[in-house]
C-alpha cells in the first residue's frame, strides 16, 4: 500500500500545490490543486475522495475531477465518484459548490439516478474500511468543523497520520497516545511572526507546534510537515529550531510505503 502526496502547499505558486494525497491508485484524501498533477487516466481510476473539511483549497479538484472523467467512467462501467466527509462539509458542497451557479450539481448529473458523485457522510472516530485498508476519522479544531485521519493496512499495526487543518488540539494527541505510528504529517501554515493570525484563522505556527509535540511520545516516528505556504519555509523552519524530535517538511511527488 502506498501513499504518494499530490500536493501539500497552503497555497499556490510554481510547483506549489495544495493537499491532496493519492492513496493506492483509487483513493484521494483531500482534492486540491494537486489533483491537476495526475493523468487523465490516473484520475480516472479514482473512486472515493475522503476530505478533511469544506476550505477551498481542499475541495476545489472535485468538481472539475467529477467534469474530466465523468464520460470515461461511465463507459468503464464504474460508477459514481464517492466523497466521503463529516456531514457539515457535505452541507457545504451542496450548498456552496455544487449548486448550479458555482458548478453544475454532479450529485444529479447527468441524471439523479446515475449521478457523477455520491456523497457519503463520516463522523470523527468512525473507522472506513476501503478493501484492505483501515481508515480512522480523527478529531480537528479548525474555524470550520474539520478531521484528521489515520491510515494502515489491515495486516499492520502502525498508522499513517494527517492531521488535517488544525491549531492546537488535545483530542488527537489523546487519541494518538493509543497508537502506533509509522509517521505523522501535521500542518503548520504559519510563521511565528504571524502567531496572533494563526490563532484567528486555528492554524498552527511554530510555537504552537512545539507545545504539542511536547505531547508525542514516539521517538521514533518521522514527523512531516504539511500546510507551508509558499516562500515562508525558511521563517517557519527558524521556529523549529530545537524540536523534541527531527522534523522536515513533505515535498510534492514524496510516496510513504504503508505495508
Amino acid at each position: 500500500m502506498s501513499l504518494r502526496v499530490l500536493g501539500c502547499s497552503g497555497a499556490i505558486a510554481a510547483g506549489s500545490h495544495t493537499t491532496a494525497f493519492l492513496l493506492d491508485s483509487d483513493t484521494l484524501i483531500d482534492a486540491g490543486t494537486g489533483v491537476g498533477t495526475l493523468t487523465l487516466d490516473a484520475l480516472t481510476v479514482i473512486d472515493h475522495v475522503l476530505l478533511s473539511h469544506s476550505h477551498l483549497d481542499h475541495v476545489l479538484g472535485i468538481p472539475l475531477l467529477a467534469d474530466a472523467v465523468m464520460r470515461r467512467r461511465h463507459a468503464a462501467g464504474r460508477g459514481p465518484l464517492q466523497v466521503h466527509a463529516l456531514p457539515e462539509t457535505l452541507d457545504a458542497l451542496r450548498q456552496h459548490l455544487f449548486n448550479g451557479v458555482i458548478w453544475p450539481d454532479f450529485t444529479r448529473l447527468p441524471s439523479a439516478e446515475a449521478p457523477a458523485i455520491t456523497l457519503h457522510a463520516f463522523a470523527v472516530g468512525d473507522q472506513l474500511r476501503l478493501g484492505q485498508r483501515v481508515i480512522e476519522v480523527l478529531p480537528a479544531r479548525h474555524t470550520v468543523p474539520a478531521c484528521g485521519f489515520a491510515v494502515r493496512h489491515r495486516g499492520d499495526a502502525r498508522w499513517w497520520v494527517y492531521s488535517g487543518d488544525t491549531g492546537p488540539n488535545p483530542a488527537l494527541w489523546q487519541r494518538l497516545r493509543e497508537k502506533r505510528l509509522s509517521a505523522l504529517v501535521i500542518e503548520t501554515a504559519f510563521s511565528d511572526d504571524e502567531a496572533e493570525l494563526a490563532g484567528l484563522a486555528q492554524h498552527h505556527c511554530p510555537r504552537t507546534l512545539l507545545a504539542e509535540l511536547a505531547q508525542f511520545t514516539q521517538a521514533d516516528c518521522p514527523i512531516w510537515l504539511t500546510h507551508l505556504k509558499p516562500g515562508e519555509l525558511d521563517a517557519v523552519m527558524a521556529g523549529l529550531r530545537e524540536p523534541p524530535q527531527p522534523l522536515a517538511p513533505l515535498v510534492g511527488g514524496q510516496v510513504f510505503q504503508l505495508d
